[in-house]
């Protein structure tokens, strides 16, 4: 008897071992970063992750950027992500980190300030048109000054700075900062569920 006993309860563990661990095989798991680039035709995200662990300091500087098929089920897609290449802005130190599709790597440039503006809310005028109630397009490359205007909404400044020329021949889209996303996915490369943090309010009713 203690020995169908014993041969029961084993058993039995064995079948709860392989409950939880087909459990745990189903459970998903979280990626954030920010995102470089998006193709919507063939359904690709590419980011940077964020290899901080406070998400109040994020930092943009996970290499290689990693690329993930999108949900087909527009139900897990948030908003199209806005692709940008601008990693960091340290204002205290003129100093802008993109990232260099060319170089698969980044680069931190001293940039000339010309002007910057602080504690400008996605409200201001500065950044929001109140004529056509949406917010203005930046950055802004200036030719004929050779200078670039950026916003930047989680430190609340708008900047006008130089950089060198080589640098200044470059896409709009290097200045700008891609949107934040996060992504939960079951398998390597495939997202079940893409969330746009950049353009989700989680207050709104």
């Amino acid at each position: 008897m203690p020995k169908k006993v014993n041969r029961l309860m084993s058993a039995l563990a064995v079948l709860l071992l392989v409950v939880v661990l087909a459990g745990c095989q189903q459970m998903g798991r979280v990626d954030q970063g920010r995102a470089i680039e998006f193709n919507k035709e063939k359904g690709t995200v590419t980011m940077i992750r964020d290899a901080s662990p406070n998400p109040d300091k994020p930092d943009y500087s996970h290499l290689p950027p990693v690329t993930y098929q999108v949900p087909k089920n527009p139900d897990e897609m948030g908003p199209d992500p806005k692709p940008g290449k601008r990693m960091k802005l340290d204002a205290n130190n003129r100093e802008i980190v993109i990232y260099v599709p060319a170089l698969n790597n980044f680069a931190k440039i001293n940039y000339t300030l010309v002007d910057q503006k602080e504690n400008v809310s996605p409200d201001d005028p500065l950044v929001f048109d109140n004529v056509t109630s949406k917010p203005k397009t930046f950055p802004v490359v200036d030719q004929y000054r050779k200078t670039i205007t950026i916003y930047s909404k989680r430190q609340k400044t708008v900047t006008t700075f130089s950089v060198p020329d080589e640098y200044f021949a470059m896409p709009a889209d290097t200045w700008d900062a891609g949107d934040d996303i996060r992504i939960y996915y079951k398998e390597e490369g495939k997202a079940s569920r893409l969330m746009n943090v950049s353009k989700t309010d989680i207050y709104k009713k």
